[in-house]
């Protein structure tokens, strides 16, 4: 379990990480612009999970694998030859990091309410689901207000409903079925849900 777990979330952190790039690229920033851009979006939602948690210093400090993966996914995505075949095959590549970043969102939901129950929060449902939802999108939100954007999961699709559902999942079974089963369900309740939601183009009422 926690192998594959591991293997989840690094997946998930090469999604966030490319994303984050992106964003950077299409602003037209520098290389050290895309590096932290990619940086943030990867490792954004954990650091938050950490901060609120009081579990300092944060993760990504102490076990800095995936502070240097999100480092070079994002390097790599800078490359012209990259780019380039990024944009001439969008379709495909978007298809692609769409289930790599559904997949990242639901393993670090569950991972952020795993937290929540490892810290000691085991009564808690709202900071259970709270701090999975946080993990899952922190990062995002921190990428569009990096890039001066308004927050895709304020504005975009049914995004963050998917990680708040697939917490609550998580964070409801955790008792009753166990630790591994609950973050299985919990995160491909997250999974199915924002693939769902970017096929049929859910979105929540707007002002």
């Amino acid at each position: 379990m926690l192998t594959v777990l591991f293997i989840i979330e690094l997946l998930g952190t090469v999604a966030f990480s490319v994303s984050g790039a992106s964003v950077a690229i299409e602003k037209k920033m520098d290389v050290f612009g895309v590096a932290m851009l990619g940086l943030a979006t990867a490792i954004g939602g954990g650091v938050t999970r950490d901060l609120i948690l009081g579990n300092t210093p944060p993760a990504m400090f102490r076990e800095p694998i995936y502070a240097l993966l999100a480092l070079a996914c994002a390097l790599v995505a800078f490359i012209p030859a990259v780019r380039r075949f990024m944009t001439d095959r969008r379709v495909l590549c978007g298809r692609i990091l769409l289930i790599l970043d559904s997949v990242g969102l639901g393993a670090f939901t569950a991972v952020g309410v795993q937290a929540a129950f490892d810290a000691g929060f085991e009564d808690n449902l709202f900071l259970q689901i709270f701090v999975g939802v946080m993990t899952g999108i922190g990062g995002g939100i921190l990428r569009d207000v990096l890039s001066g954007s308004t927050p895709y999961v304020f504005s975009k699709h049914f995004y963050a409903c998917a990680s708040l559902i697939g917490a609550a999942v998580c964070a409801v079974c955790w008792k009753s079925l166990g630790e591994a089963p609950a973050m299985i369900l919990g995160a491909a309740s997250a999974f199915i849900l924002r693939l769902c939601t970017a096929h049929f183009r859910w979105n929540l009422p707007r002002a």
